[in-house]
């Protein structure tokens, strides 16, 4: 027998509830939160006032507002809830190392060898109902050997299995069915009766061992099953949970799927179900608390020099490198400076991270004056350690490749904490045979430097412009005398051609003049152009201009 023991925490009204320890007011009436699903605005959380006065989840806005005049809607904030939901998780970590979420609105907890720290499973219930009563919230629980007892016993625990059919058919659909379900009753041969032991707040506790008595009285739709699959166990007079344990697995497989019978399985056990903890989230940041209030540049600085040296330890201990760093000046009039630098690669040497934040520490308005500095890693990255390797005659250029130009990295970084690292850029190669498309721009900070340009079948000029036309004979033939610019131009030299076509799976607005022939053409007057005759395609032919050498 296994020793698991699963704590289910079920928030029925997470979203209104959410909404009322935020604001003020919203709980002295009936408040709803709403969602459009399917071009409608349906119900998604209650608060209890709004409960009592009829209202139910998934009713459509319109006909709430119909029954309760008063009724005060919201809109549903998924992210809001998530991150509520979260902070919940961190909460439930007191009583259990081993929480995961169950959106929208659960918890599930691995109570295994925790209960006893609190008294007991039933006490540690009423630990945890005082705790959510003093948050302003509304919980349901329940405990079990497995996940799916205890999702069972959390939500549906204390409820008759119903029937929307009448008396009349009731007594007489599947009589096979209660009779068999009937002698699986006394399946424990002269054992223990299965107990269900009532804990404060109306939460259930399942004893070990106790899965089959516990869950056999609720409904099958305690077994998280889909609507439509419920329905039909009820035309077939399988209500219970106890019904279905009765039942030939193989004819049940057959009849709904195997996802009805895994679901039994998952229940009872005879199935794994993990508890799954979200991975805890790592914040890499320090603070300092100053004994009296500081304001001059110097003292910022000090205050600095104590905590980044703790914060880059912090750093490489996991490994890791900090991209971006948000430095907090907290004054005394509760205010807050907030300034931000960024790193050209990521890094945790403070010596490069210290001359950002001196150039950006003029920012800071220290008021009345600062009595806590924080800082923290915003954005990290891995930092992988580089072992040099190579020939004694090659060592410098082993290590330039693997340490990389700090100097340059360093330069960005400080360029960027003035203009921003947006703003400086770089020119990489790109895969493209069309002069203009051969580089592309990339911001500095977020690429590598590239190492190997593929070299062009012929010379490109220093500066390139949009192609501008040339005053010259319509003719593939290089002309002696053009007019470009507004100046005529005498030809003393020519080079070419170079026939460049047009990507044909691409539409190109600049490239619809077909095939281009380009010369290097030298005038009398000492300039060196790039010229190019183009062959129609969808426009007419002629000269242009498209660039000019050094």
């Amino acid at each position: 027998m296994s020793n698991r023991r699963i704590l289910s925490l079920w928030f029925p009204r997470l979203g209104a509830e959410r909404l009322v320890r935020a604001a003020r007011g919203l709980h002295e009436g009936p408040l709803a939160v709403v969602e459009e699903q399917s071009n409608m605005q349906v119900i998604t959380a209650l608060n209890l006032a709004a409960q009592q006065a009829g209202l139910r989840v998934g009713q459509p806005v319109r006909d709430a507002h119909a029954m309760c005049g008063g009724l005060i809607t919201r809109i549903r904030n998924v992210p809001a809830e998530a991150a509520f939901l979260t902070a919940l998780r961190r909460w439930a970590g007191k009583f259990s190392p081993w929480v995961a979420e169950e959106a929208p609105d659960a918890l599930v907890v691995d109570l295994s060898g925790c209960a006893h720290l609190f008294g007991g499973e039933a006490a540690l219930l009423d630990v945890l109902q005082t705790d959510c009563a003093d948050m302003g919230l509304s919980v349901q629980m329940g405990i079990a050997d497995t996940l799916g007892a205890a999702w069972a016993l959390a939500r549906f625990a204390g409820q008759e299995a119903g029937s929307d059919r009448n008396g009349d058919a009731i007594s007489q659909e599947a009589r096979a069915t209660r009779a068999r379900a009937g002698k699986r009753r006394h399946w424990t041969k002269g054992g223990v009766a299965p107990q269900v032991v009532t804990a404060g707040g109306g939460a259930r506790i399942a004893g070990p061992g106790q899965t089959y008595g516990a869950l056999s009285p609720l409904p099958v739709a305690a077994l998280r099953l889909d609507d439509a699959t419920v329905a039909q166990l009820g035309r077939l007079g399988l209500r219970r949970v106890g019904d279905l344990l009765g039942q030939p697995r193989a004819s049940l497989a057959r009849r709904f799927g195997k996802g009805l019978v895994l679901r039994l399985d998952q229940a009872m056990g005879s199935a794994p179900e993990p508890v799954s903890p979200a991975r805890p989230h790592v914040q890499f940041a320090v603070r300092m608390t100053m004994p009296d209030p500081i304001g001059l540049k110097e003292d910022l600085m000090a205050g600095i020099d104590r905590i980044l040296p703790n914060l880059c330890a912090k750093l490489e201990t996991k490994g890791m490198g900090a991209r971006q760093i948000r430095l907090e000046a907290h004054r005394t009039d509760q205010a807050a400076e907030v300034l931000s630098v960024g790193l050209a690669r990521p890094s945790h040497d403070p010596h490069r991270i210290r001359p950002l934040l001196e150039l950006k520490i003029d920012q800071i308005d220290a008021g009345y004056g600062i009595d806590m500095l924080r800082l923290m890693a915003v954005q990290v990255e891995p930092v992988h350690a580089r072992t040099l390797a190579g020939h004694a005659d090659a060592s410098r250029a082993v290590r330039d490749r693997l340490a990389g130009n700090t100097a340059v990295d360093d330069l960005i970084g400080k360029l960027g904490a003035r203009v921003g690292l947006d703003a400086i850029t770089r020119l990489h190669p790109a895969s493209s045979h069309i002069p203009e498309k051969t580089a592309q721009t990339l911001a500095a900070a977020w690429s590598e430097p590239a190492q190997d340009w593929p070299r062009p079948p012929t010379p490109r000029p220093v500066l390139m412009w949009q192609p501008e036309p040339v005053m010259a004979p319509d003719t593939p033939t290089v002309p002696d005398r053009f007019r470009w610019r507004g100046r005529d131009w005498t030809l003393a030299e020519a080079r070419g051609p170079e026939r460049i076509a047009p990507e044909w799976w691409l539409d190109d607005p600049n490239w619809r003049s077909g095939v281009r022939d380009y010369w290097v053409v030298v005038t009398e007057q000492g300039h060196r152009l790039w010229l190019y005759f183009g062959h129609g395609g969808a426009m007419s032919s002629g000269w242009f201009c498209q660039g000019s050498f050094a």
